[in-house]
């Protein structure tokens, strides 16, 4: 299913040239890994263009030529992480839905959601970033709306009762309660973790399960 196109976007925030060639391709790949990187090592308000040059073994004028600056940076960070988002909705499509169980249900939603999560170095500054960043604000608005959307038609498919607006309501409340979980569950370390991976599937278990019951859910 197509999302709507993202608004135009801020020419400071566009790379300088677009990698064709496979060598420059993985040079911006590896722009962008090594930022991820250094984003989780010392955070958002400490990363710099120049510890991003000095750790990928490049000038600062060489990494200029694919980024111009540390937003253009964040942004291709953050596109690149939405792209994910996005295949995992698709997965989730494409589950026989009608043959889980709502335990079943939820605990595979949660569980491929967590990998795009733990898979992006850096999540929580990023995330931090298009939320705080007004030149990022927008990536942040698209990856509310993509969830909302997708997970709205996600859960009529499984059978959950409500009109349109109820289950995108619904899917909004599942939205703001697992992205803001699952956050702590990646920065968080063994039993740790796993306790609050068990709660995360808990209270969404809690908030499917009365429209599973009710046709005009409250």
């Amino acid at each position: 299913m197509k999302t709507a196109a993202p608004a135009r976007r801020d020419r400071t925030l566009s790379p300088r040239r677009e990698p064709l060639q496979q060598r420059s391709l993985a040079r911006a790949q590896q722009i962008l890994q090594v930022s991820a990187e250094l984003l989780e090592e010392v955070g958002l308000d400490t990363l710099t263009t120049i510890l991003i040059a000095r750790r990928s073994g490049i000038s600062v004028g060489t990494l200029y030529h694919y980024y111009p600056n540390k937003h253009a940076i964040l942004h291709a960070m953050a596109e690149r992480w939405l792209r994910e988002v996005e295949r995992s909705l698709d997965e989730v499509e494409a589950w026989p839905l009608g043959e889980l169980g709502l335990p079943q249900f939820v605990d595979r939603l949660v569980e491929r959601q967590l990998v795009v999560y733990r898979e992006q170095r850096g999540i929580l500054h990023l995330v931090q970033a298009m939320f705080s960043i007004p030149e990022l604000r927008e990536l942040d608005q698209r990856h509310d709306a993509l969830v909302i959307e997708r997970m709205s038609k996600v859960f009529g498919r499984y059978g959950l009762k409500g009109s349109s607006t109820g289950l995108g309501r619904l899917a909004r409340a599942y939205l703001e309660l697992t992205h803001a979980l699952l956050l702590v569950v990646v920065n968080q370390a063994g039993s740790r973790s796993r306790r609050t991976l068990t709660d995360v599937k808990r209270v969404t278990t809690a908030l499917l399960e009365p429209y599973l019951e009710e046709e005009s859910p409250p």
